[in-house]
């Protein structure tokens, strides 16, 4: 059960084992999505019309993407930025589910509200995912650079970013792309956990048998589903992120076509729109709908995986309920 529930079995947990349960969903998750990520991080950086008749566009579809890709980087290209991702989707994935937890308990115990309804999930998810954002920014902002650099590199490793990023940029930039992220976080995060919530509920009464009713394949299906309603929902918010991160970072797209330079939000905004038109603002949608699916749906179905375990392991003869 993600969320505080006196009546589940997760309840006997301590945050160190939520905390647990949420750095290890986030570690496999990221390492089985990565090439969705790099793929959705260059179709979001490309100003160019997505089209096989434009000659200017490096990319004009997912298939043919993955062969570019492959042909002039090789397959590690698709992990690019793989380091900084995994220590963003450790920590964020550790922040956000004790949040949560956190919070959803906070409101079980101190109001009358039901912590396990619609509105207490949306608006709980949206405030844990805020907290989570700000702790791995730097991070985030590090992995789209690294993912989003083609060859000659300008970063040669990790390190190597962080020590160019601050010397030339500053400590600030660190933390580009950060307003249209909080912005869209909130919406985003608190769709995923209410939605999921919502479809588990709607997943039992559709499905007759019991035996499909318990289980991950339930979790995995339910979190999938939340993901891409609520990618779709938000998803020109994470497009204005991409674009003001690799702000100062023009040099390493030339090979890529058209660089944009953007001074804000609002900006960014209106020059998309001016130039590339409403598409603009949903480009890589597709490859984002299907990283939002299985990293979504993974991230759930190993959370619960991960809970479960640590409840077996400290308790073999059965959970400790918790009052309250």
């Amino acid at each position: 059960m993600v969320g505080y529930d006196p009546d589940s079995e997760c309840a006997s947990l301590t945050t160190v084992d939520i905390a647990t349960a949420g750095s290890a969903s986030g570690f496999v998750t990221r390492a089985m999505i990565s090439p969705f990520d790099v793929l959705k991080i260059r179709f979001q950086l490309q100003i160019e019309t997505f089209s096989a008749r434009n000659p200017q566009a490096k990319y004009h579809g997912i298939w043919q993407a993955v062969c570019k890709i492959f042909q002039e980087e090789g397959l590690p290209a698709f992990w690019k930025g793989h380091v900084p991702a995994q220590l963003l989707s450790v920590t964020y994935g550790a922040v956000q589910f004790v949040s949560f937890e956190f919070l959803t308990k906070l409101v079980h115990q101190g109001t009358s509200y039901d912590a396990r309804g619609f509105t207490v999930h949306f608006f709980c998810g949206g405030l844990s995912a805020c907290a989570a954002t700000v702790a791995v920014q730097p991070l985030d902002t590090l992995r789209t650079r690294l993912a989003a650099q083609g060859e000659p590199k300008i970063y040669r490793n990790f390190r190597h970013a962080v020590a160019c990023v601050y010397q030339q940029e500053g400590l600030l930039s660190f933390y580009k792309g950060l307003s249209p992220t909080l912005i869209a976080i909130v919406p985003y995060a608190g769709f995923q956990f209410s939605f999921y919530s919502l479809l588990k509920k709607l997943y039992d009464w559709i499905v007759p048998s019991e035996e499909m009713k318990t289980g991950n394949i339930k979790n995995f299906v339910c979190g999938s589903c939340a993901g891409v309603l609520s990618k779709t929902l938000t998803y020109p918010f994470d497009l204005f992120k991409k674009r003001l991160q690799v702000a100062g970072f023009e040099q390493a797209r030339a090979a890529f076509g058209q660089v944009r330079t953007y001074s804000g939000l609002v900006d960014c905004a209106q020059q998309i729109a001016r130039d590339e038109g409403a598409r603009g603002f949903f480009k890589g949608l597709s490859p984002s709908l299907l990283k939002a699916a299985f990293a979504t749906g993974f991230t759930f179905f190993w959370y619960e995986i991960f809970c479960s375990f640590l409840r077996a392991v400290k308790y073999p003869n059965g959970p400790k309920k918790q009052e309250g």
